[in-house]
């Protein structure tokens, strides 16, 4: 879990899963555990790297898969936060909601790294080091309908959960770009 934490965002959404079953391990779940060894063995040289640059610049990716979980059907919030060319925030977390379509579990993806975005900004611009930080920062996602629906005036939900969700995204102008 420490490479995960600290070092390999990469194995971030197999340790996550793999974190779940903790106290009821089965064989299947070890075989998966030794998949996960010998992706990091094969791949150790693989490292967090940044590049100098003089347009330091945050953008976020987020993603979510749509009711992946096999016991409950619940969907995984997955984003990363890129800056000077490594990654300096990521993280993969299990949905407190069961979403009842991709749009929705998408929508709640870009929820989290909005929240995340929302401290990173206000942490790197304490530091004084990135100018261009005021502008909102860009987060890409990949679905349509979320992203249509993040840019519309109108709301067209009718649960309180969502509806909280979908106007935190928009109050943050947080760029949303189908990518």
């Amino acid at each position: 879990m420490y490479a995960q934490v600290c070092t390999r965002p990469d194995i971030t959404f197999a340790v996550n899963a793999l974190g779940r079953y903790l106290s009821d391990l089965g064989l299947g779940h070890w075989k998966a555990v030794k998949k996960v060894f010998r992706y990091l063995q094969g791949t150790k040289d693989h490292m967090l790297t940044y590049k100098k640059s003089d347009q330091l610049q945050v953008i976020g990716y987020s993603d979510s898969d749509f009711a992946g979980c096999p016991d409950d059907r619940k969907s995984t919030s997955s984003f990363v936060f890129m800056m000077a060319g490594g990654a300096i925030s990521w993280k993969s977390v299990k949905q407190t909601l069961t979403a009842t379509s991709t749009m929705e579990a998408e929508y709640v993806a870009c929820y989290e790294a909005t929240c995340q975005a929302v401290w990173l900004k206000n942490l790197i611009s304490s530091f004084h080091i990135v100018e261009s930080i005021s502008r909102p920062l860009v987060i890409y996602w990949d679905n349509t309908a979320a992203v249509h629906f993040s840019q519309n005036n109108r709301n067209f939900t009718r649960s309180k959960h969502f509806d909280i969700k979908f106007l935190f995204v928009r109050e943050k102008s947080i760029h949303t770009t189908n990518g």
